[in-house]
């Protein structure tokens, strides 16, 4: 699954798959953007609107 696939997915949806990629394939938010050439600024906002922030200790997206 590639950015342009994922961005369009409802913000609950998008945040198990990002997590569950940061958890499998990437060790940090930086190298997800970089892998799927994704808009961290859009994605960290869209995931805020639920109530989630990325937390770089756990490496993954998680509620306030």
């Amino acid at each position: 699954m590639d950015w342009s696939s994922m961005r369009g997915l409802e913000p609950c949806i998008l945040l198990g798959i990002v997590n569950e990629k940061l958890r499998l394939e990437c060790d940090s938010i930086d190298e997800f953007r970089a892998r799927y050439d994704a808009d961290v600024v859009q994605l960290q906002q869209r995931l805020a609107s639920i109530g989630f922030h990325y937390d770089p200790m756990g490496n993954q997206f998680k509620h306030r």
